[in-house]
Parts: structure tokens; C-alpha cells; sequence
């Protein structure tokens, strides 16, 4: 290994979804290319029973990829049914993604609200952390959540708020995942909220295959691209990308604990 590699930072992609198949060059090529450029840890997210099966069979044949097992809201209307024998499998680290979506509403409302409070449960009994999606909802994940109780390790994914919503979450001691959508050029609030986030607090996700960062709008996202959001973070809080990838990574380590594994 050259004096160069050494020096290449590590990341934490701790929200992607490889077992998609619109995942460029299919989930081996993908975990690859991640790997030649410092992403040394991946979180492989379900939605549903398939899924969650997927990435749990996926990271059984990977030491550096990790599994969650949850119910997309868009999903809620079809139960849990299923989910629960695959919590303790091997390498889940978190329940989720869940939560509530009201932009696109594909599941009732009440429904989405009763199988977010469902896996809130879940992720208190099994002590995993818990991946929250929110869109348009923001007051009543609170409340759910605070109905609930937060799961020690709580993140909220794909975070699209402000720094009012941002301080919400802090103030719950959630972790803030960022994607690719901080480099967006009207995600001014997303930028702000960087800025003020907790270090301590701060991860950095991909959602692939969804969300590419720029420069690589307009083409399917891949755990490769992380550095292109941590790179925005890097200037967005003016400091060093390696910095970035540090302090990511050791949030990563405590926010999904199985990760050391």
C-alpha cells in the first residue's frame, strides 16, 4: 500500500440501499468502487420484509457492510408481519428506515403513526438504534417520539430541515445524518443547519441510489460519492475534509454500535 492510500480518510455511509438493483454496476462493483475511495463502513437500509432480507443476506458475505431491518412509511399500510424474525439476525445494527411521509402519503396517516410507534418499541427492546424518515412531518415525529421515548441512538436520516428542526433533534440527543441533498443549490437551510450542528452529533449518509450529490446530479448515487458530501460538510463548517471523516466515523462507531463488530 502506498503513502498515498494511508493517507486517504475513512467514511461511514450510514444510510444506503445497495441491494437496489438501479445500484450502478450492481452491489459488488458499488461496494468496490466505495472502498477504493475510503468508505470503509456501509449501512445497508430495509424498508420491508424483502428488503431487510436483502441486506441482511448482503452483508453476510461483506465484513465491512451492516444491515438495518424496518418499515418505509410509504410501506406502513402492509404491517410488520415478517419483521420481527429478522431483528436478531447477524449485523443488524438499527431498526429502520421508519417514520412518517406526508409529502407523497401512500399509507393513511393513523397507520403511518401506529407502525413508526411500533418500531420505536421495537428499537427500545432490542437496543438498536433507531432510523428515523421524515418528510413534511416534523411536528408530529416529534411528538410520537416523545410519546414514545427516544431510543438512545436515534438518527434522523436524510436530514431536510432547518436549524429550528435541527435544534429539535439535538435537543433530543438524535444524531443528523446528511446526504447528498446538502449540496444542493437551494438547500441553504439544510447548510445552515450544518453549520450548527453538534460535532459530536453530525453523520453522513448517501441514500443511494437516490440523491446524488453535485457534481453527479442526473446519474444513480453510490456509496462512493460520500466524499463529495462530506467535502460540502468540510466547507460548509470550514474545516478539513480528513476532519469530516474523522469525526463522522466515530459517530458513526457509537450511533450504530455493531459497527465495531
Amino acid at each position: 500500500m502506498t503513502s498515498l492510500q494511508n493517507e486517504i480518510p475513512e467514511w461511514v455511509d450510514t444510510h444506503c440501499h445497495v441491494t437496489y438493483e438501479d445500484i450502478p454496476g450492481g452491489a459488488d462493483a458499488a461496494l468496490d468502487a466505495a472502498r477504493e475511495v475510503g468508505v470503509k463502513r456501509m449501512i445497508t437500509i430495509g424498508t420491508d420484509v424483502a428488503t431487510s432480507r436483502a441486506a441482511i443476506d448482503l452483508a453476510a458475505k461483506h465484513n465491512d457492510v451492516w444491515a438495518t431491518v424496518g418499515l418505509h412509511p410509504h410501506d406502513a399500510k402492509h404491517g410488520l408481519d415478517g419483521l420481527h424474525e429478522l431483528i436478531t439476525q447477524p449485523r443488524v445494527v438499527a431498526i429502520g428506515e421508519c417514520g412518517l411521509d406526508y409529502f407523497y402519503d401512500h399509507s393513511d396517516r393513523a397507520v403511518q403513526r401506529e407502525i413508526f410507534a411500533e418500531q420505536i418499541a421495537l428499537a427500545h427492546e432490542y437496543k438498536l438504534a433507531l432510523v428515523i424518515h421524515t418528510r413534511d412531518a416534523w411536528d408530529e415525529t416529534f411528538e410520537i417520539l416523545d410519546s414514545c421515548g427516544v431510543p438512545e441512538r436515534t438518527i434522523f436520516h436524510c436530514f431536510t430541515g432547518s436549524p429550528v428542526e435541527a435544534k429539535k433533534c439535538l435537543d433530543r440527543n438524535a444524531f443528523i445524518s446528511f446526504s447528498g441533498i446538502v449540496t444542493f443549490k437551494k438547500a441553504e437551510e439544510i447548510r445552515d443547519a450544518a453549520k450548527m450542528c453538534s460535532t459530536e452529533k453530525m453523520l453522513v449518509e448517501t441514500d443511494s441510489p437516490f440523491l446524488a450529490p453535485v457534481p453527479h446530479r442526473g446519474v444513480s448515487n453510490q456509496p462512493a460519492y460520500l466524499v463529495d458530501v462530506g467535502a460540502c460538510l468540510a466547507q460548509v463548517r470550514n474545516v478539513s475534509i480528513n476532519e469530516i471523516a474523522n469525526q463522522t466515523t466515530s459517530n458513526a462507531l457509537i450511533a450504530f454500535a455493531g459497527l465495531c463488530a
